[in-house]
């Protein structure tokens, strides 16, 4: 029972220095953050923003009813439809009335997703104000369309890259960086005539094949439906090396693989669930655009859900770039410095 005692202590002692009752505590307080983020509330889910248009005449039986229903309908007016899809991509507004060709007085629908808690609101909504307005009676609106294409696979397409992404820069090469270290491999690497540049270069490489392998093996499954292909390989590129780099750097960071691993998943959840997590909840719509994962999940959305080009995401990709040439010069700054080795 003694040495029992003792070896446990030991297992304990040595978890507290590889840092693994970080993770262990860390965890649970990200998932309890991440869920007081989430819109949880049925006050929160029956409340909508309705963006209607200016120049479009809605029947009187529909304004009236809502705005007399202000507590339940918030009203947004729109100069035009691109505005309205603008303001529904930020997540400022829940959907857009439109008229219908085919049937007068009738309404049509527009939303990001069909498949969300807003939509179902919306349509609990107006379906409850036309009841109290006219009894029974054809719905106003006629029918919904969505702005992003395709089945639920193919929406969730964009957070099954970001984490196999996220998974190679955060998981796997900061442990594989810092094996090299503490077997002294690396040490040893570099008394050779090879140049800490080209060291960071491979393992860049490293990285980036990892993540194209693992994303068109994806697609092999998956059979997803076509993209711009020359858009959306760009933004792959871009994404891995600033991962790649993001997670050389963070291999530097520790002595151990077991520090790395700790310290790789510590960034790997705050990276991945926002993120993923934006399209559910207004509160992680605002919180996530300052993560870099998110600049790159936003284009891979705009890219596969509604057939967008690069050309309009400057921002996004310039960002994915410069944070990777960053994290490279920090990592060749710490590997000149012999940086825990």
């Amino acid at each position: 029972m003694k040495n029992i005692l003792i070896m446990v202590l030991n297992d304990l002692a040595f978890a507290l220095k590889n840092k693994t009752f970080v993770l262990i505590l860390f965890i649970p307080l990200f998932v309890f953050v991440s869920m007081h983020l989430l819109d949880q509330t049925d006050q929160e889910v029956r409340n909508v923003n309705i963006g209607l248009l200016q120049n479009h005449v809605y029947a009187p039986e529909i304004i009236a009813s809502i705005e007399a229903a202000k507590e339940r309908v918030t009203v947004t007016w729109i100069q035009n439809t691109k505005q309205g899809i603008d303001l529904l991509k930020e997540h400022k507004i829940d959907g857009i009335l439109s008229g219908n060709n085919d049937a007068d007085g009738r309404l049509i629908l527009q939303v990001l997703k069909k498949q969300s808690l807003h939509t179902i609101s919306i349509i609990q909504n107006f379906s409850a104000l036309q009841k109290a307005a006219e009894g029974s009676g054809p719905d106003w609106i006629a029918g919904i369309t969505s702005l992003h294409q395709g089945g639920v696979q193919r929406e969730t397409l964009p957070t099954w890259i970001l984490m196999l992404i996220l998974l190679v820069g955060f998981v796997v090469l900061p442990a594989q960086v810092a094996e090299e270290k503490e077997k002294k491999l690396l040490l040893a690497l570099l008394q050779t005539p090879i140049y800490e540049s080209q060291w960071l270069i491979a393992k860049l490489f490293l990285g980036i094949v990892l993540i194209i392998t693992a994303v068109l093996f994806l697609h092999l499954l998956g059979q997803f439906g076509p993209v711009h292909l020359f858009d959306y390989l760009a933004l792959i590129l871009a994404g891995g090396y600033c991962f790649s780099a993001f997670g050389i750097f963070l291999g530097f960071l520790c002595g151990t693989q077991a520090g790395a691993r700790t310290l790789g998943l510590v960034f790997f959840l705050p990276h991945l669930l926002p993120s993923a997590l934006s399209n559910v909840s207004e509160k992680l719509t605002a919180v996530a655009p300052l993560l870099p994962s998110y600049q790159l999940y936003k284009p891979l959305q705009i890219i596969v859900l509604e057939d967008g080009r690069l050309t309009g995401m400057t921002f996004d990709w310039v960002y994915l770039l410069l944070l990777g040439t960053l994290m490279l010069a920090l990592s060749w700054y710490l590997m000149k410095r012999r940086w825990l080795m």
